[in-house]
């Protein structure tokens, strides 16, 4: 199960009000795309939901239960899985110890047993090295697993933050900017891996994006932001011709 909701959700900056009382649901096995102008406050809501922002108002549930109380590093314990709009990689690092990283904070080996280097400990090592292989195979990153990530394009380390995210098996993706900085080809790869991602590993996925073409090709329903207040909620077709989300992105005319 892997449902998401956002309820009258508050978010407070000294006297600024970043989000106020935005509701909107992530149902399970669809995929939401979350958009709306520079300052509508998508990063700040993707921010509460990783929780490294503190709500003042509403709840966030996932699966019927409040997160709020819980710890960013609980996140991923709870099926929660994130990248970034500024790629948090460890660019001293290869592919693959990137990606191996994704996966210890769900490991079962323990502080004591991998420092220890018990038989359950290698044997965990193992699995997620035979993980982390799976995963470049499955993201077209198998022939750089062992290069630094600071010489790879743009794309490449796009992908490879896709890939550290799944080594926890999150049931709930949260995509920050994917697009960014890609190209065209690569947006078109990127739409495909978004739909075969969901499919193939049953997964929910909220997108906040400010590729327009590509939310409007991979999302089932899209919510609009504006000014910190849900300001529409449909479907690609719908938002796409909702004059208030016209008028927020284009301004009235005349």
């Amino acid at each position: 199960m892997s449902h998401l909701c956002i309820d009258k959700v508050v978010v407070r900056f000294g006297g600024i009000v970043a989000l106020d009382g935005v509701s909107f649901e992530v149902p399970e096995g669809e995929i939401v795309g979350l958009i709306g102008p520079n300052g509508a406050g998508k990063t700040t809501l993707f921010n509460c939901l990783s929780r490294l922002y503190q709500v003042h108002g509403g709840d966030i549930t996932y699966n019927g239960r409040s997160i709020l109380s819980l710890p960013p590093h609980r996140m991923t314990e709870i099926g929660i899985g994130r990248t970034f709009q500024n790629l948090a990689l460890f660019h001293n690092m290869t592919v693959r110890d990137n990606i191996l990283a994704g996966g210890h904070p769900a490991s079962r080996g323990g502080f004591i047993g991998n420092a220890l280097r018990l038989p359950g400990s290698r044997r965990e090592e193992r699995r997620l090295h035979e993980k982390a292989d799976r995963l470049m195979e499955e993201l077209d990153l198998t022939a750089v697993a062992n290069e630094g990530v600071g010489e790879l394009p743009f794309g490449t380390r796009k992908r490879l933050e896709i890939a550290r995210a799944l080594m926890s098996d999150p049931k709930l993706l949260l995509l920050d900017e994917p697009a960014g900085g890609l190209n065209h080809d690569e947006v078109d790869e990127l739409a495909e891996r978004i739909h075969g991602l969901r499919d193939e590993r049953a997964l929910t996925v909220l997108l906040v994006e400010h590729h327009m073409g590509l939310v409007m090709r991979v999302s089932d329903r899209v919510v609009v932001l504006s000014f910190g207040r849900k300001l529409a909620e449909g479907t690609p077709d719908e938002i796409r011709q909702h004059p208030e989300v016209i008028e927020a992105y284009l301004g009235k005319a005349g």
